[in-house]
């Protein structure tokens, strides 16, 4: 601030200079002044260089500073709110927040504040300049304040809301690009590149017309500014040229250069405020993201390692108020038992065990772990008693002993890594790898297979040792030969761990402690392999159809 506003001062004191070098320098012929001149322009471009450079750097550092901080703040609040926030967000939202919108906000904190105070300071200095030159014929301006406060208002509020519609268009041009990148293997497959290429141009040509909806805004308020402005320097060119105008040539000039000097930084301040609304706009968006709730965790009980535990007590749970998606579900799981959930797609059963870790809350109920409420717990002990294998394998861009070791970075030694590995029968191809478990798999794991994928994934549940073990179709993956394999490596896995099994294929879980059916959020069945099948109901019919494909494949 303090670089902008020297740097302001000295130029409107460029201006003021005019008078004297006319009076005093070529009318007067004033050797003293003539003399020190040169050297006090010398001295004004060294003070005025010093101070733009404090200016320009230290304000370009406080914009750097906002975007890192605001892509921190949102990133590290990204990974507190819960699940039903990303159901109901695109990723390309989200993506456009972090990248688009904290520029935006980044450019109206730095460069726009560095053109709003350097600007404001040099039209006062001018002022300045021009009130001591001529007070009555500076008052002109002051009349024309309303009528640019009143077009600068105006325009601000369009341009606000256009820079809203501008934010939800480069969310959508980020949704599209990232679903094109990501689902290039079936956009081929099945033809849709031109269909992919006009939605993604459809929107760019949206985008363009509100960019120009806005730049058209703002040089007509710029525009406006300047013919305001001059209609003053034209009244006051013919009021100073009247006999009975008393100005000295070098008073004249002075005011002449400042008035015209005024008209820039008017522009520069209506063109900037552009670039302020966009920031104000993409600060609110900002804003409302990280006003979003986190993650309710509200437990107190701390745990170190639980025995296994688990209850459900008549737990109903919905995603909206429309449809109730579970109902009254009960069951207990002794510590080391396997409990398998079966039934059609859509029947609850990956909602079911998503209710364990508190992905969701707003059930009704009780969930227990231990014959300790789960919502009495801490979040970060609660997780910490369960790993998750999923049918939809999360990988990430790093090395497969990273993978592994996921969250466990600094605790696991390279001899634990490859003993998960092998019980998950995933060093057989790791070692084939040119870098072994040094091996970069790629965005989501893309260089490998996804049976290969499903390893790292069960070696990385198989290293964590939890009490409490989740698998979520987690052979599904696999060929048949893998899959024996891994059920081997699973069958140890589950050895004196809670387990619950989501499973498509039956033959899985026939040595389940416990099976429950269900259909449409509701137990239908329980029972053992064999019960089931001598209760001839829904599973019997489940197991007989299955077992009638495998015959017939």
């Amino acid at each position: 601030m303090i670089g902008t506003i020297t740097q302001s001062g000295v130029d409107a004191g460029f201006t003021w200079l005019i008078k004297p070098l006319l009076d005093k320098g070529f009318i007067a012929k004033d050797q003293t002044f003539i003399h020190w001149l040169p050297l006090g322009i010398i001295l004004a471009f060294i003070l005025r260089g010093g101070a733009g450079f404090m200016s320009n750097y230290f304000m370009a550092w406080t914009g750097r500073n906002v975007v890192m901080r605001f892509r921190q703040d949102i990133f590290a609040h990204l990974l507190r709110l819960p699940a039903t926030f990303y159901d109901n967000t695109t990723s390309g939202q989200l993506l456009s927040a972090i990248i688009y919108n904290v520029d935006q906000v980044a450019k109206a904190s730095s460069d726009a504040i560095v053109i709003v105070v350097q600007e404001s300071f040099f039209i006062a200095g001018l002022i300045v300049v021009m009130m001591l030159t001529s007070w009555k014929l500076s008052l002109l301006f002051l009349v024309t304040t309303p009528v640019i406060a009143v077009i600068a208002r105006r325009s601000s509020l369009r341009m606000r809301r256009l820079s809203k519609s501008v934010q939800f268009s480069m969310g959508d041009i980020t949704q599209v690009a990232e679903e094109s990148i990501e689902g290039y293997k079936v956009i081929r497959t099945f033809g849709g590149q031109q269909y992919e290429t006009d939605k993604f141009n459809d929107l760019t040509v949206k985008n363009r017309f509100r960019e120009l909806k806005i730049i058209a805004t703002n040089i007509l308020a710029s525009s406006s500014v300047q013919l305001v402005a001059g209609c003053v320097i034209s009244l006051t060119i013919y009021l100073t040229t009247l006999k009975s105008a008393h100005i000295t040539a070098g008073g004249f000039t002075s005011m002449i250069a400042a008035m015209l000097a005024l008209l820039k930084p008017m522009r520069n301040l209506t063109n900037v405020n552009n670039t302020i609304q966009k920031g104000i706009a993409a600060a609110e968006s900002i804003f409302l993201l990280l006003d979003q709730p986190p993650e309710k965790d509200e437990g107190t009980t701390q745990l170190t390692r639980v025995k296994g535990a688990i209850e459900y007590q008549q737990v109903n749970f919905s995603y909206n108020s429309d449809k109730k998606i579970l109902h009254d579900i009960s069951f207990k799981a002794e510590p080391g038992q396997t409990i398998a959930l079966v039934g059609r797609s859509g029947s609850g059963k990956s909602t079911l065990v998503n209710l364990l870790p508190r992905f969701y809350d707003g059930y009704s109920g009780r969930i227990l772990v231990d014959g300790i409420d789960t919502h009495t717990i801490r979040l970060e002990d609660l997780r910490k008693q369960l790993a998750f294998v999923s049918q939809q394998v999360t990988l990430f861009n790093d090395t497969i002993a990273h993978n592994i070791a996921y969250g466990r970075f600094a605790q696991a030694s390279e001899a634990e890594i490859i003993r998960a590995a092998e019980a998950a029968h995933a060093m057989e191809f790791i070692k084939e790898l040119p870098d072994g478990l040094q091996t970069l798999v790629g965005e989501n794991g893309v260089l490998l297979s996804g049976g290969q994928r499903q390893r790292i994934a069960i070696a990385r549940a198989l290293l964590k040792n939890s009490p409490i073990l989740i698998l979520d179709e987690a052979t599904s993956a696999l060929d048949t030969e893998a899959e024996r394999h891994i059920q081997e490596a699973l069958d140890s896995l589950m050895h004196n761990r809670t387990t619950l099994v989501i499973a498509h294929r039956l033959s899985t879980i026939e040595n389940a402690h416990t099976i429950l059916v269900m259909d449409n959020g509701r137990i239908v069945e329980s029972g053992s392999h064999a019960q089931l099948l001598a209760h001839d109901g829904y599973y019997a019919k489940l197991y007989r159809m299955q077992f009638k494909e495998l015959a017939t494949a």
